[in-house]
C-alpha cells in the first residue's frame, strides 16, 4: 500500500490541477501499475486521508480529492 500512497502523492504534487476525481487517480495508478484493483487505491486514498496527506473537497453534487495545503481546498482563516 506504501507504494501505492507514493504514487498518488507524486501524482497530487505534479499535475497542474489541485483538485481530483476518483477515476483521474485510478487512471494514473494504473498507467505505472496496471495491475491494481480499484478498491487497493480507495483504500490508499482513505489512508492518505487519515493521514492528513490528502482532504476531501465536497462540490456539493461530487466529492473530489486534494492535495492538503496546495491550491484552494481549505476553508479560508478567518
Amino acid at each position: 500500500m506504501d507504494e501505492l500512497k507514493k504514487i498518488i502523492v507524486e501524482f497530487a504534487e505534479t499535475n497542474m490541477k489541485t483538485k481530483f476525481y476518483f477515476k483521474d487517480i485510478e487512471k494514473a495508478v494504473r498507467k505505472v501499475n496496471s495491475d491494481v484493483k480499484m478498491r487497493d487505491v480507495k483504500k490508499a486514498c482513505t489512508a492518505l486521508i487519515n493521514e492528513g496527506t490528502l482532504i476531501y473537497f465536497s462540490t456539493g453534487s461530487s466529492t473530489m480529492y486534494g492535495l492538503k495545503g496546495r491550491g484552494m481546498t481549505e476553508d479560508p482563516e478567518p
